[in-house]
């Protein structure tokens, strides 16, 4: 018999989140239903509940960083049991047998990736996500949460932490290199983190010096505000990589400015509006521009195992539910430090 949850979801670009029930799919052989926890709030949730990344599929229940509790198995599971903490990520399917999805790429998938919410799942019906009580997935896409993590803190590192965790394993950031984070918000603040537990000189630069003592404590060595007219000249050619981490438009070639000879800049958030550069950047130090597209299971499960290790969590502000407009608000207005996490206990 379906399991009905309590959920919330938006209904359009325009309206204000509200209550609604999710029927869940029954539990196939290889499902987990996991109860959910916590939720957390991702700008890539108000993007697609307000439109911003094309024609969104209404209604739809937002949130890919969900922990919580296996309810209950499918006859054929084997690595999960009732009572597990598990999470779920940005991805909840794939082809499985395409060449990135066997190397653990499951975001590369050729035949494209299922998404946790607003996509198509193998069953034709569409995915909801985490702002819900509870949640069905194939237990490969089921990721366990280590018990060094509490739950409303582990949540934000099944999408911001896997984001910040990707491009810092593949560009090889450790001992003796020297890394530049570009915005300390919900991605940057842990990327920040990660960046300096593997043994990397972090720097971060930001608008103003407002959140110096943060991104100090969190474990970079450098801060430096990217308003000061002097800053750009000063850090010319200083680093090995530097992760974008703002969806906001920015000066792509300024940024260019501050790689050293081989150096990359990776670019992690989707600015709305395309952006454009002057070859030269690129040519004068044989440096790379690239982006980098969440990260598959494996590097997700990485990333959790890493964080529990290293005492390394997302800085969380826990809402209620019918404050999820607010949050919305605010984290557009970069008034968070540093993430939001949905408490399912409060759906109304």
């Amino acid at each position: 018999m379906p399991t009905t949850v309590k959920a919330y979801a938006a209904t359009s670009p325009t309206a204000p989140l509200t209550p609604t029930t999710v029927e869940l799919r029954d539990v196939g052989p290889h499902d987990v239903r996991i109860d959910v926890r916590y939720c957390g709030i991702c700008h890539s949730d108000i993007h697609t509940a307000r439109g911003e990344w094309g024609a969104t599929a209404y209604p739809v229940v937002l949130g890919h960083e969900i922990t919580g509790v296996v309810a209950e198995v499918g006859p054929e599971v084997t690595r999960f049991r009732v009572g597990d903490r598990v999470g779920v990520g940005c991805l909840v399917d794939s082809c499985r047998e395409c060449r990135y999805c066997r190397r653990g790429d499951e975001q590369f998938c050729t035949e494209g990736y299922v998404e946790t919410y607003s996509s198509t799942g193998r069953d034709g019906r569409p995915t909801q996500g985490g702002y819900a009580e509870g949640i069905v997935v194939t237990e490969d896409f089921v990721l366990r949460i280590p018990d060094g993590l509490a739950l409303d803190v582990a949540a934000p590192l099944l999408c911001a932490g896997v984001t910040a965790w990707s491009p810092l394993r593949h560009w090889g950031a450790g001992p003796g290199t020297r890394v530049a984070v570009v915005g300390l918000g919900g991605l940057g603040h842990v990327a920040v983190q990660l960046g300096s537990a593997l043994g990397a000189e972090v720097t971060v630069l930001s608008q103003s010096l407002k959140k110096q003592e943060d991104g100090l404590r969190l474990g970079a060595t450098h801060y430096a505000a990217t308003s000061a007219p002097d800053t750009f000249a000063r850090l010319a050619a200083s680093f090995d990589l530097v992760l974008n981490t703002v969806s906001a438009s920015v000066d792509v070639d300024a940024l260019l400015s501050l790689l050293a000879v081989d150096g990359t800049l990776v670019n992690l958030g989707i600015p709305e509006h395309p952006q454009s550069l002057d070859v030269l950047s690129l040519l004068m130090r044989r440096v790379s521009y690239a982006a980098s597209n969440i990260g598959g299971i494996r590097e997700t499960q990485e990333v959790l195992d890493f964080c529990a290790g290293h005492g390394i969590a997302a800085l969380v502000e826990t809402i209620a539910a019918d404050r999820l407009d607010e949050a919305f608000d605010r984290v557009v207005a970069s008034d968070v430090r540093y993430r939001f996490v949905l408490d399912t206990a409060t759906l109304a």
